[in-house]
């Protein structure tokens, strides 16, 4: 009957005491996120993102850059100069389609047209080019700066999705490594508890308090035991790999992960500090605010922007200019109306099919658009309401699963002293502790995705991270 006590009270310490990991080489989920965040390579390709907005601005820009345009023909054939022709001329586009020319030419040679006898010293002038109808409120060089810098705006949005969406991605993958290190220190304990109860079944059988049958059990019991373990180290090294994927140095070197760092076990406690996910957090989200439906209203005013710029299209292209001629420009009243050179041109399609195309494909592009922001604001209203349900259910799945976990801790126990007074069996005891890792195991599960709804949770508000 000792044997037996002795037996009891060895089952039931290997049932609360858990391997106690004190390593110095655990990595808290804080850490790794600072980490991922600061030297991930496609976190920094997402910054590329307003390399290119700044880019296409400037290009934009270039539109309005002023031009010098030189023009020279020259022909000399048989000693005999035909013709010798200089024109120069300084452009500067302005916002309103109107451009200001400053222009020199000069001329000389036998076979001349009439028209291009200049004086001896050239001729000097000054001018204006206006477009009274297509071009004057809204031009394709307008347009386009404004379209930059709209893209500008959108391209900073749009890093902030792709980063927060790299960072979601990253934060789960340090859940399922948590999970996958959860579940084997589960089966790391009852692997000791199977072979602790294998030990005293085998003792108390070679003194005859056990039939060998229940050796045999017990020892079958040990090596499922060791099975599951060793499925569970098997899964834990590749979450630990896959971890990696997300762990750089700087200077692009990646990390790979030893087999010594652990995860941070408190991690549920910490993470909402870390993701910006807490209540208060939560409370503060409006999705009008939401970094998607902004990256879509700034498109919507670029696509307007271009209708608008289709719709003067269909205008007639009426293009006035004027120019102030003079031999001395040095002297400032030479430049009067007495001395002018102006014209006139007209450009009007007949059936305007292009420029009407252009049009009706412009307002497709903005009712398609409309419809993507309606669509997109309902989707986001949805899943921030799905999320907020999930992290409550979740909330009292862990209760339950927690109260299961003792329930079954209990009856193992109880068990356990039926087996002390002889009112039990071996095969009992072993249902009872499946049953408890089984419990284990699922409020491990549980936990996990508490902590992915989390990071859904993350990349949906968007946190300025």
């Amino acid at each position: 009957m000792m044997k037996r006590k002795l037996l009891f009270i060895l089952l039931c310490c290997s049932i609360v005491v858990y391997p106690q990991d004190v390593n110095d080489n655990m990595l808290t989920f804080e850490e790794y996120f600072a980490y991922v965040k600061k030297f991930h390579p496609l976190v920094k390709q997402a910054n590329l993102l307003i390399d290119e907005g700044q880019a296409k601005l400037m290009k934009a820009r270039g539109a309005f850059d002023p031009k010098l345009e030189v023009d020279y023909d020259r022909k000399k054939f048989k000693n005999t100069e035909y013709y010798d022709k200089l024109n120069a001329t300084f452009k500067v586009p302005t916002w309103f389609g109107i451009e200001l020319k400053g222009n020199f030419e000069e001329n000389s040679g036998v076979f001349l047209n009439p028209e291009a006898n200049l004086p001896v010293d050239g001729l000097y002038n000054v001018g204006v080019s206006i477009p009274v109808a297509r071009g004057f409120l809204t031009n394709k060089r307008m347009a386009m700066l404004r379209q930059a810098r709209l893209f500008r705006q959108q391209v900073q949005v749009d890093r902030l999705l792709e980063v927060n969406a790299i960072l979601s991605e990253a934060s789960v993958a340090y859940f399922n490594w948590l999970k996958a290190f959860r579940d084997q220190q589960v089966y790391e304990t009852f692997v000791n508890n199977a072979q602790v109860r294998f030990e005293g079944i085998k003792k108390n059988f070679e003194l005859g308090e056990n039939p060998a049958v229940d050796t045999l059990e017990a020892g079958i019991i040990l090596n499922n035991r060791k099975l599951d373990l060793e499925r569970a180290r098997i899964n834990f090294i590749k979450s630990s790999l896959e971890l990696s994927n997300y762990l750089w140095l700087a200077n692009d070197i990646p990390i790979e992960l030893q087999e010594t760092v652990i995860p941070d076990i408190e991690t549920n406690s910490k993470v909402d500090q870390v993701l910006k996910v807490s209540p208060l957090d939560i409370e503060r989200v409006t999705i009008e605010n939401h970094p998607k439906l902004r990256s879509l209203d700034l498109k919507y005013q670029s696509q307007k922007i271009e209708r608008r710029l289709m719709l003067n299209n269909l205008l007639p292209q009426i293009d006035l200019e004027y120019n102030f001629l003079s031999e001395t420009p040095d002297i400032a009243n030479s430049f009067n109306t007495a001395n002018y050179k102006s014209g006139m041109r007209v450009n009007f399609p007949l059936f305007l099919r292009k420029e009407r195309g252009d049009l009706k494909l412009a307002k497709l592009k903005l009712n398609a658009t409309e419809f993507d922001i309606v669509n997109t604001k309902i989707s986001l209203e949805n899943k921030f309401d799905a999320l907020t349900n999930e992290t409550a259910s979740y909330e009292v799945q862990g209760e339950l699963t927690r109260t299961i976990v003792q329930d079954y801790s209990n009856l193992l126990q109880a068990e356990e002293r039926k087996f002390d007074l002889g009112e039990s069996s071996l095969f009992l005891i072993n249902s009872r502790e499946s049953k408890l890792i089984e419990a284990e195991l699922k409020a491990v599960e549980i936990e996990n995705k508490a902590l992915i709804v989390r990071s859904n949770i993350f990349q949906l508000i968007n946190p300025a991270n």
